[in-house]
């Protein structure tokens, strides 16, 4: 799944905090303090960042 455009409770984009997202707790740091310095801070919006799971590499390998 891929990360939506906006939440979908609330409707706040949160599409482009995605990359910086992923780089950084990648790299070790807590999901936690990153989403807090990202300025996400509503218990909605948090849920979509901790919650994602990237299944297109499992996807893309089916052709219709």
């Amino acid at each position: 799944m891929m990360i939506p455009v906006r939440c979908f409770s609330c409707g706040r984009p949160i599409a482009q905090l995605w990359e910086s997202f992923n780089t950084r707790v990648a790299s070790g740091e807590d999901p936690g303090k990153v989403l807090d310095e990202l300025g996400v801070v509503s218990y909605c919006c948090r849920a979509q960042f901790l919650t994602n799971v990237d299944v297109t590499q499992q996807v893309a390998k089916y052709k219709r």
